[in-house]
């Protein structure tokens, strides 16, 4: 029988407040702070535990394949706010499911990322924490509506987990300027994670942050070279910047996850508005997801199909795999698609390798990711015109 490869990303959609910058699907439980579950976060793990050995099940079916799961993710959401005992309950059910994946990835809010939290992650294999500090200035976040106790000490977070330690910070948050977004990194550096995220801020519509933006100025110019001013200081302090928003120690540090997705490698999502990815041998495949509906989840998990085909999958496997640094997996890229990236995109590639000059390829790509894309995609619409 084949194996078939397959990570796993189970959403946890609970949130104490939603932040004024997020745009993603979250709904408030009131008694997150409690370190406990209760009763609806101990139903909603049920369901995903009763949702994933469905689909596990009728995927190996399917393919006619044992699954073999080599990283699982627990995001959101607030999975932290599960506490002690909501953790425990669905890291030892996911794993009579999944066996125990080489890496396991939980995130985490300083609010409720308390110790007996955090111990249970790590007694029950865990191997990388998220933490999501966003910036050290309280100022900071209470201006991006961040509801969080003031962090000042990560060092016993930093003892469980160690190397497994990533932080989350974020660039362009109202009233930061460069001097506290470089303060923000220095502390972060202070407890040697292995792992550093710089996510520049986009205000996205719809979003208190948003509504309030139309008041203010907003100059995309400075949001870049504040973000920029960032990426130098994590470089500078021995950081490989191996995808366009994420930093590592060393290669071992990276987030296999999510190469994985970078890579266009397959996955299955688990919770309200997440969503997964199958690729089959010929380049086309089929994303599963489900309503962003956490009542609807537990009721029904119904699952929403969307067909792929090859033209789509063959964009998108240039979108997400040119943001690595490594660019779309070659074998993987020619198994699926009969040809080279080389010979799929050849002018675009000689034009940014002439635009270049003497610094490496890949560098000048995620630097400039849009436009590369879109010289890409238009390269790739003129050979479906003419053929």
């Amino acid at each position: 029988m084949a194996t078939l490869d397959l990570s796993l990303y189970i959403h946890i959609p609970f949130c104490t407040k939603k932040c004024d910058y997020c745009d993603f699907y979250s709904v408030p439980v009131n008694d997150a702070e409690n370190n406990s579950p209760s009763q609806d976060l101990g139903h909603y793990i049920d369901s995903v535990l009763w949702e994933t050995e469905r689909r596990f099940r009728e995927t190996a079916a399917e393919y006619n394949a044992s699954i073999y799961v080599p990283s699982l993710y627990i995001g959101g959401g607030t999975p932290s706010i599960l506490g002690k005992e909501g953790i425990t309950q669905l890291l030892e059910g996911l794993y009579t499911i999944t066996g125990r994946p080489q890496e396991i990835t939980v995130e985490a809010n300083p609010t409720s990322a308390v110790i007996p939290f955090l111990k249970a992650c790590a007694d029950h294999g865990v191997t990388r924490l998220s933490l999501g500090v966003q910036s050290f200035n309280d100022e900071v976040l209470k201006a991006a509506g961040r509801k969080s106790r003031p962090v000042h000490d990560l060092s016993e977070i930093a003892a469980i987990f160690g190397n497994g330690l990533s932080l989350d910070l974020m660039s362009g948050l109202p009233g930061q300027d460069e001097a506290i977004l470089l303060n923000d990194i220095e502390k972060a550096l202070s407890y040697d994670p292995g792992h550093i995220s710089l996510y520049a801020l986009t205000i996205e519509d719809g979003t208190p942050l948003a509504l309030r933006s139309k008041n203010t100025s907003f100059c995309p110019g400075h949001q870049d070279e504040l973000w920029l001013l960032g990426r130098d200081a994590l470089k500078n302090a021995g950081f490989e910047h191996y995808e366009v928003s994420n930093f590592a120690k060393t290669p071992s540090n990276r987030s296999m996850h999510n190469i994985r997705y970078w890579l266009m490698k397959n996955w299955i999502g688990i919770g309200p508005a997440a969503s997964g990815t199958l690729i089959n041998a010929g380049g086309a495949g089929r994303r599963t997801s489900y309503a962003a509906d956490v009542k609807k989840f537990i009721s029904d998990a119904a699952v929403i199909i969307e067909e792929l085909d090859r033209a789509t999958v063959l964009k998108e496997t240039l979108l997400m795999g040119f943001r690595y640094c490594e660019g779309p997996d070659p074998a993987l890229f020619a198994g699926r698609f009969g040809k080279t990236i080389e010979e799929t995109i050849p002018r675009t590639l000689s034009r940014w390798q002439k635009r270049a000059g003497d610094k490496p390829l890949r560098e000048a790509i995620m630097n400039f990711l849009n436009q590369f894309l879109l010289d890409a995609f238009l390269e790739l619409d003129n050979q479906t015109v003419k053929s």
